[in-house]
């Protein structure tokens, strides 16, 4: 959760990282403008919404989080300069990233639960389940927001209170305790961990829909009909192709960083790079989420076009002058 890179020029890799600092802060205030506006239209219409099913809980549970996930955004991006100053970077170690990090982790968990929704509905449609019940789906959905805030976000913003002046290495390190390294640490393993457990939850549960959308392309390879449901069933593997681009390159580089981050206080330019990179990757993700809401929920698709009816928008539009 660092946002200051040691110029030792002994540790950096032989990469020049000053172009990066300067594109590293556009690249966050570029996603901004349209994640912001995404995600206040998502929102908006997410409270005009039921929750009359398991997917729409799990749905505006994400929304949540990536709207949260937005609001930090700009400050990330501000973190970033070059003459940002001590405050700025030490509210953005303390608050800013653990809420950024809280988000993600929920993204990640919200997304392995729509999958596993979405298997129940394809693979396993017949029967009931606890798992399809709105009140577990509300109650498992809040449980992981108090677990993660409980055990990541509040003691990181706790821990996170020392002192930076007069020490060498990584700003966001400096302000840790020795309790808050160590849990510092412990939460990108519980993070990690998170993460594995969704990715394989969700590769299981695409292996058997697709499974399923096969088969019934083979029972019925020449009538239309089924073939159109076949092709609605294809849009679930939206959240397999967003989770994939998102989160899994990201997660394959934060180990190693964490490890040179927290023995060193230090990292190579060329991982801390790539681990600044990656991170803005899955940042997107608050770009991307929305289409898995428009093709993936008939209802949020419904209200999406009765909003914005343009015929309704501007009368005039249209009609002969």
């Amino acid at each position: 959760m660092a946002s200051y890179v040691n110029d030792d020029p002994d540790w950096n890799c032989g990469n020049n990282i000053t172009a990066w600092k300067i594109a590293l802060p556009c690249l966050y205030f570029i996603i901004f403008p349209p994640a912001l506006l995404l995600n206040l239209v998502v929102a908006w219409i997410c409270l005009h919404l039921k929750s009359d099913s398991t997917f729409m809980v799990y749905l505006k549970h994400l929304v949540a989080a990536d709207l949260l996930m937005t609001l930090t955004l700009p400050i990330r991006g501000a973190s970033k300069l070059s003459n940002a100053s001590d405050w700025l970077n030490a509210f953005t170690c303390q608050f800013s990233s653990p809420v950024f990090y809280l988000a993600m982790n929920m993204c990640v968990i919200l997304m392995g639960l729509i999958s596993l929704d979405r298997y129940l509905k394809i693979v396993r449609s017949g029967g009931t389940l606890l798992c399809k019940n709105l009140l577990f789906s509300n109650v498992l959905s809040f449980t992981f927001w108090i677990a993660l805030i409980g055990t990541n976000t509040i003691p990181i913003i706790i821990t996170s209170n020392q002192d930076h002046t007069n020490k060498t290495g990584e700003f966001c390190m400096n302000m840790k305790s020795e309790l808050g390294i160590t849990w510092h640490t412990g939460v990108v393993y519980m993070g990690e961990t998170i993460f594995l457990i969704s990715c394989i939850l969700i590769v299981f549960c695409y292996i058997c829909i697709a499974k399923t959308v096969l088969e019934s392309y083979q029972r019925a390879p020449s009538n239309s009909g089924n073939m159109r449901k076949s092709n609605v069933k294809l849009r679930v593997f939206l959240i397999l192709i967003v989770f994939f681009i998102c989160y899994v390159p990201y997660y394959c580089v934060r180990i190693p960083y964490t490890i040179i981050q927290v023995k060193r206080n230090s990292t190579c330019s060329k991982l801390k790079i790539a681990e600044d990179f990656l991170l803005w990757i899955s940042a997107l993700n608050v770009c991307l989420n929305p289409l898995i809401y428009f093709f993936l929920c008939k209802a949020f698709r419904q209200m999406f076009w009765k909003t914005f009816n343009f015929k309704r928008l501007f009368p005039s539009f249209g009609k002969k002058q």
